[in-house]
């Protein structure tokens, strides 16, 4: 009779301790009670949808096609501002896109690096980009830029860097995690070590402590500059990037971002044996979410990427000065005159 009764204890506490874990479920777009689908959405191999929106010149005229990878918290309508005259002169169409669970695209439970490029991937086929395209990936974004191998190029601005790189020194890793806000190291921590407490982690302490989860003090006084700006057509559609729950948007970036990749980028070679394109990335010095320590020893160790440290800037790179017209035509012409 004992024995029976602790089988029974423990099958409960499993079963408590797997619903403790498991997020909220996400209030998917177009189902019953959820959001509504207004953007075009392609649909996926696995049954998913992505949504996105075009911009620039028409794709059939264009001479440059580029993908943008929107970072954390944000959408495919956080437009990047490129000047219409540029992208005019050089023939750009730009093509961005909800990531999984966020906006408008179907979270995607099993997401990882290499899903997060096969969407890369399947979205530039069914819009016909052609064999070779760019890429541009931002902030979190950048972590799946470093997976794509279908590209004409790539820029990766101010690119989340994973502590557990295999080829990271320890040391250097050890040194710049343990500047981050206490409560980052705690998120990160969670994130690799035991990504299946982390779900319980976040509803018990952040949901019921009423905890913002980004600390403003992580942004420098040129991003809070920029945000101060960033009002109206900029920032329209933003309250929509999260609509469908903030775990399989916010909280799988970060499991994603700080788990296990399934390559390292410092082992890369480069794709550009013959200069027929090139790989950059843009750094603010002042950054205070992605270290600019461990991006100059990202680009010592891999020395064929481009690498760009701009002054006094910081993780909004894109809307830093009229910066992103000068990131695109680096990306695209280097320091050729348009043709």
């Amino acid at each position: 009779m004992f024995s029976k009764i602790a089988v029974l204890l423990v099958v409960g506490l499993l079963g408590w301790a797997y619903q403790a874990t498991e997020p909220s479920p996400p209030k998917i777009c177009g189902s019953p009670g959820g959001p509504p689908v207004t953007a075009p959405r392609i649909k996926l191999k696995d049954g998913r949808h992505l949504a996105y929106v075009e911009r620039g010149v028409v794709k059939e005229v264009a001479k440059y096609k580029i993908i943008i990878v929107h970072g954390i918290c944000t959408s495919k309508d956080l437009f990047m501002p490129a000047s219409q005259e540029l992208m005019e002169d050089l023939g750009i169409y730009m093509l961005a896109y909800d990531r999984a669970g966020y906006g408008e695209s179907d979270p995607n439970p099993k997401r990882s690096v290499k899903s997060e490029v096969v969407d890369i991937q399947e979205l530039a086929d069914q819009l016909e980009l052609g064999q070779k395209f760019y890429v541009i990936g931002t902030s979190m974004g950048g972590c799946f830029t470093w997976g794509c191998l279908k590209i004409a190029g790539a820029a990766l601005l101010s690119p989340v860097v994973n502590h557990w790189w295999p080829s990271l020194p320890s040391s250097l890793s050890k040194e710049v995690f343990r500047r981050q806000h206490l409560r980052n190291q705690w998120n990160i921590r969670l994130a690799h070590y035991v990504p299946q407490f982390y779900s319980w982690f976040i509803q018990r302490f952040y949901a019921r402590s009423g905890v913002v989860l980004v600390d403003p003090e992580t942004f420098s006084p040129k991003d809070k500059e920029i945000l101060k700006q960033m009002v109206g057509a900029k920032w329209a559609g933003q309250e929509k990037s999260m609509q469908q729950g903030e775990f399989e948007s916010l909280h799988r970036d970060i499991l994603v971002g700080f788990g296990n990749w399934g390559f390292d980028p410092l082992d890369l070679n480069n794709p550009f044996q013959h200069n027929e394109s090139s790989v950059h990335i843009w750094q603010g010095d002042e950054d205070r979410m992605v270290s600019v320590i461990l991006q100059r020893y990202v680009s010592e160790r891999l020395p064929w990427i481009k690498y760009h440290e701009v002054p006094h800037a910081g993780h909004i790179l894109a809307f830093t000065d009229n910066l992103f017209d000068e990131i695109l035509k680096e990306l695209l012409i280097g320091n050729k005159e348009p043709s």
